[in-house]
């Protein structure tokens, strides 16, 4: 009998092992496999194509690239420069999925008189989105400095992937602006986004973390 009931009991914690490990890799499982993910891009400021690429990792989409995006203006003039990133995204299937935070950084310097805009859409899934921090800056007369960004609890509505795998488009638009008007001679204003992190993905220009939701 003593037998009989250890077997119980061991066969009652092997099964116990068993749905506790299979709840611990359903919770790793919650998210994007690694993967790298088709960028398409247009503008006046964009990168070189072979630079570019969207990696997919858990509940984070990172664009990378070697190149900055810059605009730089010298007196009179007023450039402005954009690019305009689309990724295609597989959400899948058990989740309610929304962009919860980016983030990005790079530098400006600014002679006086000068200005110098950046401004930065999400569209998700075509519809903009609008996060409770303005993720546009401007820089007055004076700076020369680096910056960063990070604007979180992005107002949107979800992608609904309870019943099944969807797919969808992620839009990141950008425009940058140099204003040298007014600015000594021989100066320059520029403003520049520039890559935020190094990794083994490469250099990551955005970054962009998702809410995960089970349905």
């Amino acid at each position: 009998m003593k037998i009989l009931t250890g077997l119980i009991s061991s066969l009652t914690l092997l099964s116990l092992n068993v749905v506790g490990l299979s709840q611990v890799q359903a919770q790793t499982q919650q998210g994007f496999s690694f993967q790298t993910v088709p960028v398409s891009f247009s503008g006046t400021g964009c990168p070189s194509s072979n630079t570019i690429q969207g990696v997919l990792n858990g509940d984070t989409l990172s664009i990378t690239s070697s190149s900055a995006l810059e605009a730089k203006a010298s007196r009179p003039n007023v450039v402005s420069k954009s690019c305009n990133f689309r990724i295609g995204l597989n959400v899948p299937s058990g989740f309610n999925v929304q962009p919860g935070s980016i983030k990005y950084g790079g530098f400006a310097d600014v002679p006086t008189g000068g200005k110098a805009d950046v401004r930065v859409k999400l569209v998700f899934p075509g519809q903009a989105v609008p996060p409770d921090v303005n993720p546009n800056r401007t820089f007055g007369p004076g700076f020369s400095d680096v910056w960063s960004e990070h604007g979180g609890s992005i107002v949107v509505h979800t992608i609904d992937a309870c019943r099944r795998p969807v797919s969808s488009v992620f839009s990141i638009n950008t425009n940058l602006t140099a204003r040298a008007t007014n600015i000594p001679t021989r100066q320059e204003a520029q403003i520049r986004i520039d890559p935020i992190d190094t990794t083994t993905i490469g250099d990551v220009l955005f970054q962009i973390k998702f809410d995960f939701n089970p349905c």
